[in-house]
């Protein structure tokens, strides 16, 4: 059975959001929890929890500066990919305009298990092929398929 068949990982408390945010901006989360769920549960946090960070600026750094710490390589086929990372930063700001009374566990695991949490989302909006290519790993390239949630 293939990774996108398993049912997404639920949070169980704010203290495991938590763990991966701090862990990630310390630079210091272990891998396990450094899947796709710990992505969207990362991005949340900060968007929510964390007003001096600006994802759209400072993502780069903090997913590539933790990837190095924890042995990690960011190159042109592994590490931090610009595009994705974006792609998911409005996806999640999307899903926090969408909830905005939702409290934050219940935000996080329902993106998680909603939709628009879906690992293929980005694939909605841009080909296989321009998605993997190295220029969308090390920029931000403009979806052809469709607009992404949150970009008009």
């Amino acid at each position: 059975m293939g990774e996108a068949s398993l049912a997404p990982r639920q949070f169980g408390s704010q203290a495991d959001v938590r763990f991966i945010v701090d862990g990630l901006i310390a630079r210091d989360l272990p891998r396990p929890p450094w899947m796709h769920e710990g992505h969207l549960a990362a991005i949340t946090g900060i968007l929510v929890e964390r007003a001096g960070i600006h994802p759209e600026t400072d993502t780069r750094d903090i997913i590539s500066g933790h990837n190095a710490a924890i042995g990690g390589v960011n190159d042109d086929t592994q590490g931090y990919h610009d595009t994705m990372s974006h792609v998911w930063i409005k996806v999640a700001r999307a899903h926090c305009a969408a909830h905005p009374r939702l409290p934050f566990l219940p935000l996080v695991n329902a993106l998680v298990a909603g939709p628009d949490g879906d690992r293929d989302v980005p694939l909605r909006h841009c080909s296989h092929e321009r998605l993997f290519s190295v220029a969308a790993r090390r920029a931000i390239i403009a979806p052809e398929l469709a607009p992404i949630a949150g970009t008009g």
